[in-house]
């Protein structure tokens, strides 16, 4: 039985868009199901005065919205990313963000409460709202801040697994210069823990994922933390074309170029895989 990580990494590829949606819903419906019987065993334990479905309702009410919520909490985590580099100048947008996490959190969650009530003839009292919100943010945002520590921690196991490529470090003034820093012949890559280095002429396209650049080697993607804006005018124009605002293709790796009746068209890599080419790149296609 085969153990290579690579191997591994491509086998989950084709799941991953079950599994991630999927770690979700089974997270949040345990804690749902599990906070309710606890709930359930104080009322029962002191004599509280409660319906038996109340418990239920109000913890999976809450969580169900936290849920609907986490797509916003990784789209604000992909828009103001938290490395060391940028952590002072964007941790206040997350501080932000999980007040308005909060508010959304309540509002959705009071409302699915009112309406669960009312369909048993009861009515639902959240209670003083200035408090309520208080405490409910004293535990939002712990919620916010556990999302964000489950999406960091799963990308680096991502990264440690499926590697992930840097620009080689500029040589210092005693050491001789490798090649020149602003055109790089070559890319570190970095994968369990090992080092080794892609020449930047193997690279067959760039693609732009939030705060990465994939870089495609052979059938296999290393993300580079930058922009396309930053990586393009630092490959080899006579190879490197951008033909996308999210795409950039090796020439010598197109097979094919497909034009389109919008004025777009479309690229067949010699792997098979198709590219987007759009209007505004065709003329710098064509030179």
């Amino acid at each position: 039985m085969s153990h290579d990580p690579r191997s591994l990494i491509e086998r989950y590829q084709p799941y991953r868009r079950l599994v991630e949606p999927g770690f979700w819903i089974v997270f949040f419906s345990l804690q749902a199901t599990m906070n309710a019987w606890t709930v359930l065993f104080d009322i029962e334990r002191v004599r509280l005065d409660f319906q038996p479905w109340e418990p239920v309702v109000w913890e999976w009410s809450s969580n169900l919205v936290l849920l609907a919520l986490v797509p916003a909490v990784v789209a604000t985590e992909r828009r103001f990313p938290l490395y060391i580099g940028r952590l002072r100048q964007h941790l206040p947008w997350h501080v932000l963000a999980s007040l308005v996490f909060c508010l959304l959190h309540v509002l959705a969650m009071v409302g699915l409460r009112h309406l669960a009530y009312s369909y048993e003839g009861g009515h639902y009292d959240f209670g003083f709202w200035p408090r309520e919100l208080f405490y409910e943010y004293l535990k939002d945002w712990r919620a916010y801040a556990s999302i964000l520590l489950i999406v960091l921690s799963y990308r680096l196991l991502m990264l440690r697994l499926q590697g992930e490529a840097r620009l080689l470090d500029a040589p210092d003034d005693t050491a001789p210069a490798v090649e020149p820093v602003e055109r790089p012949e070559r890319f570190l890559v970095r994968k369990l823990g090992k080092e080794f280095l892609v020449a930047a002429n193997d690279i067959e396209l760039l693609q732009a994922s939030g705060n990465y650049v994939n870089l495609r080697v052979r059938g296999r993607e290393y993300p580079l933390r930058s922009t396309m804006a930053s990586i393009e005018p630092r490959m080899d124009p006579a190879r490197f074309v951008r033909v996308h605002r999210s795409y950039m293709v090796n020439l010598d790796c197109v097979a094919e170029i497909e034009p389109l009746e919008t004025g777009d068209a479309r690229l067949l890599m010699r792997d098979g895989t198709r590219v987007p080419c759009s209007r505004r790149y065709r003329p710098v296609l064509r030179r």
